[in-house]
């Protein structure tokens, strides 16, 4: 199998793996217990958290773990913005952000709160002048992902974050598709808050965490034991974290060498695509994307087909986010950006990894020139 669907999910490492398991079959006590086994585990979170903490240049204690991306997502907006909050009731976003922030945003309008979904450009880039216009006095919160999970657009939040400092707004960042594969820092990004996930890097699925800035006023909206400083109640899936920590260590690791390499050998994919496929186009930024990301349209054909005839030559791709493709409709992120009914039906996302080799980006556009070539005949 050649697997290019990482965006969606990554294999756990097996360094990974190796570090879990004594905490699955062996240290199995509560966090929360005093006595030594328990003491044990809650040092294996503590190791963890200050791992994590480094991969994206934070202190420990600004590290809240969840259950992922989705809920960090959650966490940020509805602990900022706070239910029938009548005071600061505005929140600014994007029209492409993930659905974790979109259909929170849109719950939290149900209670009292106005949202301003932000438009984009062709290449999916949020204006910063546009940013700046959408600010009002009643603004609590903008929430703008740092580089998008369909079309790897990196968005300029370095640059959004002066904006919000200069009119005392909180500002968050879903980072899921790029922390562990591009330098982040949170210093340098400027953000009061920034979504991670474990399983987007080679860590265990069901584990992730919210950086929250030092002195950011954080509601809690999982109630219970006084797990994470009292942000998020629940019993530490310490396995996980152990996992989750490892994962950020390796991370660290030659992360720029392997940018590089993988920045090479997209822009080896896009050229080959382009040059082979008379109808195809590339969607995203050509320069200001992710190093694994590669999406196109192609004219007069269903992604979706492309994606399964794929699947028969054991090669996983994607028409876009995994979260949304049980929805069959169209990818609000390409739509958002202006491409046509046409385009955005035949699309397809590649999202390749420290595995990708040379002989499989050749097999799969071979593959892949095949299968427009007999679907443009029908």
């Amino acid at each position: 199998m050649i697997y290019l669907d990482y965006a969606a999910t990554t294999p756990i490492h097996p360094e990974v793996t190796k570090e879990m398991l004594p905490f699955i079959n062996e240290y199995f006590g509560n966090p929360s217990s005093i006595y030594e086994c328990g003491r044990f585990s809650k040092t294996a979170i503590e190791v963890s958290r200050n791992k994590v903490a480094k991969l994206i240049g934070a202190d420990d204690d600004e590290i809240v773990f969840t259950s992922g991306g989705t809920e960090a997502d959650n966490l940020a907006l509805k602990g900022i913005c706070p239910p029938r909050n009548m005071s600061r009731n505005h929140i600014i976003t994007s029209v492409i952000e993930h659905h974790a922030v979109l259909e929170t945003c849109n719950f939290l309008k149900t209670t009292g709160y106005e949202i301003t979904f932000l438009p984009v450009d062709e290449y999916g880039l949020v204006r910063t002048k546009d940013v700046e216009e959408a600010i009002t006095e009643k603004t609590a919160l903008l929430s703008i992902m740092h580089a998008n999970n369909e079309i790897g657009t990196i968005e300029p939040i370095s640059e959004i974050s002066q904006i919000a400092k200069k009119y005392r707004v909180y500002f968050h960042t879903d980072a899921v598709q790029t922390v562990g594969h591009i330098p982040v820092n949170v210093n340098d990004l400027g953000v009061d808050l920034l979504s991670i996930s474990a399983h987007k890097f080679y860590g265990p699925k069901g584990i992730g965490a919210l950086y929250v800035r030092r002195g950011t006023e954080l509601y809690s909206f999982l109630h219970g034991g006084g797990q994470e400083r009292g942000f998020r109640a629940g019993t530490e899936n310490v396995a996980g974290l152990v996992g989750f920590g490892k994962a950020a260590e390796l991370a660290l690791q030659n992360m720029d060498l392997e940018a590089e390499r993988l920045s090479r050998l997209r822009d080896e994919f896009i050229r080959g695509i382009l040059y082979s496929i008379e109808s195809a186009h590339l969607n995203g930024h050509p320069v200001r994307r992710l190093p694994n990301n590669v999406n196109i349209s192609i004219d007069s054909v269903d992604g979706e087909t492309i994606v399964i005839m794929l699947d028969s030559h054991n090669i996983c791709a994607s028409t876009g986010s995994a979260c949304s493709s049980r929805s069959l409709g169209l990818s609000h992120v390409l739509s958002s950006l202006g491409v046509s009914y046409e385009k955005n039906n035949g699309s397809v996302r590649f999202s390749l990894v420290k595995w990708t080799s040379e002989e499989d980006i050749e097999k799969v556009l071979n593959v892949l020139r095949d299968i427009v070539a007999t679907l443009k005949v029908r």
